[in-house]
């Protein structure tokens, strides 16, 4: 069931009349029943995976709670670690890590790949891992008090706008908002359809526009130029961006509209000016994750300049091998790892640099967006392409004389309707702040007219039966 569907919208309609016609008291195991059957509406024996890892660290954070035994408590956050990262691997690591063992044993790293061969990858089993393990790993650190309510804390697990994809919400964060009561709020309502609109014209007028040039570029490599792959690279930069975060608007747009507050994830991550400040701004839920959870217990910063390099390029590597079972995600994450070591190695040249050269403030920070965005630009290659082999000819292709400069570069023309419109909004919430109150502030006929001109572009622009999320594989 896709947000981008008419069946996800039937869906929502029918939770949301319900859940504000029962009592308090059993509007959480309504919204539990709808969320396991939205996740069921992919694959419902996969139901059990997310059952089996919400039973075992339900069980973990009671028995943290209830022990002061330093050793007892290690060996039950080691069991909910096994069981949480251990299924995780088996669905997702399993045939990658196996099918790299050939140079060890290759009869024993082909029949391990063949038991793994069947299997599925779960939707969402990266997203609802992570949040699990912050929830006990929080209880075992003594930042959080366990949950004693099973069924509610089964609807952290599972709460179906942020199941799939994230937000990787924390449980200090989101576990209590399912205690409190809420009343209908036709100003929350038209707040969070205004998200939801706003996440389906990202989707599906510029996103899925954006796809089908970019994979009948990437899906062909080989038989096009430099300039054909770069434009086709630039356009996933902001098809992936849109499509993530168009699902991220719409999550918290739904979750909205029930009275729930889901944290943003996105913040203008093109304008930033380093690759420090991009993580900062891009998928902040698994950043601060992987920072609160990985680099600090590493060390961080704590070690001194080659500590913390070791520290971010680990933490990084990690952060790419989590997004799939591919050299291709493990290089992209290094790479990232590398640019962020840099980043923060250079900073005093870089600033005496640009003291010394005088440059104006806004051209300086033009200069930074710039190159900042082609960094990302060229990891998102590694990201994008089917292969390493498909990656090397894409980036040599690029670097090397370019036949026919942009020859194709009209057939993005619909999707640049979308992009243009984007790209005003992205400027003027980096200068001003949310648009959404902004808008607010009008009156009511030109507020009616931006939403209505808004369906009228998802209408007449929007690709009619787009696909899934991209981050949906994740």
């Amino acid at each position: 069931m896709l947000f981008n569907s008419i069946e996800y919208f039937y869906f929502l309609l029918g939770v949301v009349a319900l859940y504000f016609s029962v009592p308090f008291r059993f509007r959480w195991a309504l919204l539990l029943v709808a969320s396991y059957a939205f996740y069921m509406s992919w694959n419902p024996v996969y139901v059990v995976l997310i059952l089996t890892v919400t039973i075992v660290n339900y069980w973990a954070g009671l028995k943290l709670q209830r022990t002061n035994s330093s050793e007892y408590r290690r060996w039950v956050l080691l069991i909910s670690l096994v069981v949480s990262l251990g299924l995780l691997f088996g669905f997702k690591y399993w045939g990658f890590f196996f099918e790299n063992l050939h140079f060890l044993s290759a009869d024993i790293a082909a029949w391990m790949f063949e038991v793994g061969e069947g299997l599925l990858l779960p939707v969402g089993i990266s997203f609802y891992t992570f949040q699990t393990l912050s929830y006990t790993i929080d209880v075992y650190r003594g930042q959080l008090r366990a949950e004693s309510h099973f069924g509610r804390f089964a609807l952290y697990v599972s709460f179906f706008p942020q199941l799939v994809a994230g937000p990787i919400e924390r449980a200090g964060r989101l576990l209590p908002q399912f205690w409190e009561e809420f009343a209908f709020d036709w100003e929350r309502v038209s707040r969070g359809l205004q998200l939801i609109l706003w996440g389906l014209f990202k989707k599906v007028v510029i996103a899925d526009r954006l796809a089908l040039y970019v994979d009948a570029v990437y899906g062909n490599v080989g038989h096009h130029d430099g300039s054909t792959y770069l434009l086709a690279t630039y356009a996933f930069a902001f098809q992936i961006y849109c499509d993530f975060s168009g699902y991220t608007d719409m999550a918290r747009g739904s979750a909205q509209i029930l009275g729930f507050d889901l944290m943003e994830n996105f913040r203008t991550p093109y304008f930033a000016k380093t690759i420090q400040e991009f993580w900062r701004r891009w998928h902040i839920s698994l950043s601060t994750w992987l920072r609160d959870y990985l680099y600090i217990p590493l060390g961080g910063n704590r070690g001194g300049l080659r500590r913390t390099q070791i520290n971010l390029a680990l933490t990084m590597l990690l952060g790419g091998l989590w997004h799939g079972a591919s050299w291709n995600f493990v290089i992209w994450g290094g790479l990232q790892g590398v640019f962020l070591s840099l980043s923060r190695a250079t900073i005093p040249f870089r600033d005496q640099f640009f003291q010394r050269v005088r440059f104006p403030s806004k051209l300086r920070k033009l200069i930074q967006m710039a190159i900042t965005f082609n960094l990302v630009c060229f990891c998102w290659i590694f990201f994008r392409a089917e292969t390493l082999g498909d990656s090397a000819e894409i980036i040599a292709s690029i670097f090397s004389p370019w036949d026919r400069p942009f020859l194709a570069a009209h057939t993005l023309a619909h999707g640049s309707v979308g992009l243009a419109l984007l790209l005003f909004i992205e400027m003027f919430r980096e200068r001003v702040g949310s648009l959404r109150d902004a808008v607010s502030e009008l009156p009511l006929p030109v507020r009616w007219f931006a939403w209505y001109m808004l369906i009228f572009l998802i209408i007449t622009f929007g690709v009619d039966g787009g696909g899934q999320f991209i981050y949906f594989q994740f």
